[in-house]
């Protein structure tokens, strides 16, 4: 079965909802269970090279002391799940675009897609680093065992740009409208950082449908979609 999980680099709540997801899938080791990780940009709009941070807080949340209050409640969450969030070291609110087109060249390079994903989530949020900038990519590609001057080649050019902005253009076709989201089995959609034990309902019914298609002598319609 394929766990499509639709998220983005500078979302907290997706740090922290595969973190749980992760422990969701150690309850089901023996289920066929596939991840595979789909960009979509909660701001594509921000500007290539980003924008500075408390400015991008206090838009958002109408000042940067509410901000700061929203944050530390996203970093005690993060904490209970075992992730050390250091949110005082990010200095500006990046553009994902060449993020999403990173991890791209990683899985294509032959890195997992899952430690390529948490490379890119601890840069930004554990080290504070501006994922919109070519040469801190590299670095990124670099500790993961990739070519860093092949990663920045890459990051230069064109190349996966039209397919990740498609990618992402698709998943709000979808009606995706927030992440992270995860797709289980291209039918049954479930949005938010879930407890793992959320999870686990909707691998037995995907299992369960899927079982129910390839079985030559079934003739049981195929389940509705279900929306969590």
């Amino acid at each position: 079965m394929l766990i499509e999980v639709f998220q983005d680099f500078v979302c907290p709540w997706c740090f922290i909802g595969k973190r749980r997801l992760e422990r969701a899938l150690a309850e089901r080791p023996r289920l066929p269970l596939e991840v595979s990780w789909r960009p979509y940009q909660l701001n594509p709009n921000i500007p290539a090279a980003g924008m500075d941070r408390r400015a991008y807080m206090a838009a958002k949340f109408g000042g940067v002391e509410r901000a700061v209050q929203v944050y530390a409640m996203v970093a005690e969450t993060a904490a209970r799940d075992g992730l050390t969030l250091n949110l005082n070291a990010i200095t500006r609110t990046s553009n994902t675009l060449d993020a999403h087109r990173l991890l791209r060249f990683l899985t294509g390079a032959g890195i997992d897609a899952s430690a390529a994903a948490d490379a890119l989530f601890s840069a930004y949020f554990q080290r504070g680093m501006d994922l919109g900038r070519h040469e801190v990519l590299a670095a990124v590609a670099a500790d993961m065992g990739a070519d860093p001057q092949a990663a920045h080649d890459y990051l230069a050019g064109d190349q996966d740009r039209a397919a990740v902005r498609a990618a992402d253009m698709s998943a709000r076709q979808m009606g995706i409208q927030a992440v992270p989201c995860y797709v289980f089995g291209g039918r049954f959609a479930l949005s938010g950082a879930q407890e793992p034990n959320v999870f686990l309902p909707l691998f037995d019914l995907a299992e369960a449908v899927a079982e129910t298609e390839f079985r030559p002598e079934s003739r049981t319609p195929a389940a509705p979609a279900l929306t969590g």
